[in-house]
């Protein structure tokens, strides 16, 4: 009987210190999340502002990018003159090939939806350049190039490359 008794007194204290340690986590718990949330966003801030320039250079690389391999700015670069029609269009390619590695990095910091107008308007000069050099005949000049691939982009209702920008610029816009 003392042994049973000894039992109960064991389990009530029991239960009223789970009670009492149920009731105080309760108590805490709100003042515990809060300290969580506050440390989350203090982390956050923090890591924003040291990824911030680092995007904001990424999207103006992109848009750096971009205008590099627009035709009308890379012919003219480029200065196809002195060169044959499939030489100028091999340096084409190599060019469009070599800014989009440089860059490729980029997509690190920038939107899916910004990496996938790169991606696309990079897409789109390739072929548009590789369509072009189909047309001509093996004797045409680098000129001749140019001026297909030029003639093409004029034909265009609206500017792919300032369509590119812009909708990058809007991505841009919306993180702020």
């Amino acid at each position: 009987m003392i042994l049973y008794s000894l039992l109960i007194d064991v389990l009530k204290y029991t239960v009223a210190g789970i009670g009492i340690v149920y009731i105080a986590f309760y108590l805490f718990k709100p003042y515990l999340d809060r300290s969580n949330n506050l440390q989350l966003l203090d982390l956050k801030k923090a890591i924003s502002s040291q990824t911030l320039p680092l995007r904001l250079q990424a999207y103006e690389r992109l848009i750096l990018f971009t205008d590099r391999i627009n035709p009308a700015n890379l012919l003219i670069r480029m200065n196809g003159n002195g060169y044959t029609a499939a030489e100028l269009h091999s340096l084409i390619v190599a060019e469009i090939r070599n800014e989009y590695q440089h860059n490729v990095t980029q997509q690190l910091y920038v939107s899916d939806r910004a990496w996938a107008v790169t991606k696309r308007v990079k897409e789109d000069t390739l072929s548009m350049v590789n369509t072009a050099i189909k047309a001509l005949p093996e004797s045409a000049t680098g000129l001749d190039l140019g001026r297909i691939v030029l003639n093409h982009l004029s034909k265009l209702e609206d500017n792919p490359y300032d369509i590119a920008t812009a909708l990058i610029r809007k991505d841009l816009e919306e993180l702020f």
